[in-house]
């Protein structure tokens, strides 16, 4: 992948800085993410990865440093206004409506598209009108993204009652509604067997070539994020250890150091990195 037509400048943060009370979480991390690449985020926990996720999506303002999204600075923009212009998440925590079904989720996510509105879009519509129109437009793009990640036996399933990492599914399902240019996936395969992770796997590939979102990943499990990673940054204690591609960012020595004590991903790097 390279830097032609200003692919380098599609998404980038520039000397980013936080603090919480005194003491710092982000520490003037840098980076830029390529239109149509997967840029992963790795670090031990607390290094401050999420804290990126937060700043990038508006729920936090950075003390130093900016945030430019296809050229445009949106460091410290509120959160809406921040996903409108093109930017999904999905949360290390779900955040879904556990009393609404998987289809009602779905089509919550497509708020920022609708003209007519939640509730005249939803309900008491003349056939025919705008809003009926606009009802059946949303419902069709919805339920591709359901064919997509094969959630059709959960569609009309209460998300609560469905099993963790289907739910983490929905999540993804969701923030593909808004029809991202950037999404930002925090630990999608956290609480996933090793199946329902290989499929997602296939599922973010598929994202990013079928769909062409680039994606910013945060993720524990070490293989996958070197399987699918186009480059990787690496941070501890909230500042930047190294940036490049993940052949080069597995064998650094410091990132080894950082992730000593985390016995499966340390196993795991010094076994590629000897």
């Amino acid at each position: 992948m390279n830097d032609t037509n200003g692919n380098n400048e599609f998404f980038k943060v520039n000397n980013l800085s936080i603090r919480f009370g005194g003491l710092s979480a982000l520490n003037s991390v840098s980076f830029h993410v390529k239109k149509g690449e997967i840029f992963s985020i790795i670090g031990p926990n607390g290094a401050g990865k999420t804290t990126i996720f937060n700043c990038i999506t508006g729920l936090y303002k950075p003390d130093d440093g900016e945030i430019l999204f296809k050229g445009k600075d949106i460091t410290g923009w509120p959160p809406h206004v921040i996903a409108k212009l093109g930017i999904a998440r999905t949360f290390q925590n779900i955040e879904l409506f556990s009393r609404m079904t998987v289809m009602d989720n779905l089509l919550l996510g497509r708020h920022i598209h609708m003209k007519t509105g939640l509730i005249s879009g939803a309900t008491f519509f003349r056939r025919g009108s705008r809003a009926a129109r606009e009802e059946i437009e949303h419902r069709a793009k919805v339920e591709r993204i359901i064919d997509m990640l094969d959630l059709q036996s959960a569609r009309d399933h209460f998300v609560g009652t469905l099993p963790y990492g289907t739910q983490k599914l929905v999540e993804l399902a969701r923030a593909l509604a808004m029809e991202p240019e950037l999404l930002l996936l925090d630990e999608p395969s956290a609480g996933m067997n090793s199946e329902e992770k290989q499929d997602l796997i296939f599922w973010i590939k598929d994202i990013q070539e079928e769909l062409g979102i680039t994606i910013l990943l945060i993720e524990h499990d070490m293989k996958m994020v070197m399987d699918i990673s186009d480059r990787i940054l690496a941070i501890n204690f909230g500042s930047p250890i190294t940036t490049g591609a993940p052949e080069s960012v597995r064998s650094h020595p410091e990132v080894i150091k950082a992730y000593l004590g985390e016995d499966e991903e340390t196993e795991y790097l010094t076994g590629i990195a000897g």
